[in-house]
């Protein structure tokens, strides 16, 4: 069998996923990171987005929130607020997400103390539509 780690998704309701994968890959805050097992140390921070693994000849996605993402040698730990596969997405809850952010987000500014935390709801959003739909974002 191929090198593999173990990832881990954890949100504060529950664990997702703790599973031997061979690679994955992830949102991170300045651009999406790839892990192999071995991989360096270090922690970093997740935007909203699509957390892609492969274990043996299965590929599995998941939509996240903002969050934070620990590689080790040997582990991947990820802690978002929350997390889904696409067979937990409710793809209209989702498409009214996306809808009711983009509209907060008429009414704010960049200045303002809700943006980012309003459109991290819709890049959220936007991911879980894009995990549903099988496309990758």
């Amino acid at each position: 069998m191929a090198n593999t780690f173990k990832l881990e998704v954890v949100t504060p309701q529950r664990r997702l996923l703790s599973l031997e994968v061979e690679e994955m890959k992830a949102p991170g805050q300045e651009g999406e990171f790839g892990v192999l097992a071995g991989h360096t140390p270090f922690l970093t921070v997740l935007k909203p987005g699509e957390i892609v693994y492969k274990s043996g000849a299965e590929t599995g996605v998941l939509a996240v929130s903002r969050g934070y993402a620990e590689v080790l040698p040997e582990k991947t730990t990820v802690l978002v607020d929350y997390a889904l596969p696409e067979s937990e997405i409710d793809a209209d809850k989702a498409k009214a997400d996306a809808q009711a952010a983009e509209d907060a987000l008429k009414a704010m500014t960049q200045e303002d103390p809700a943006y980012q935390m309003t459109l991290d709801r819709l890049e959220y959003a936007n991911a879980r539509l894009r995990v549903k739909e099988g496309l990758k974002g």
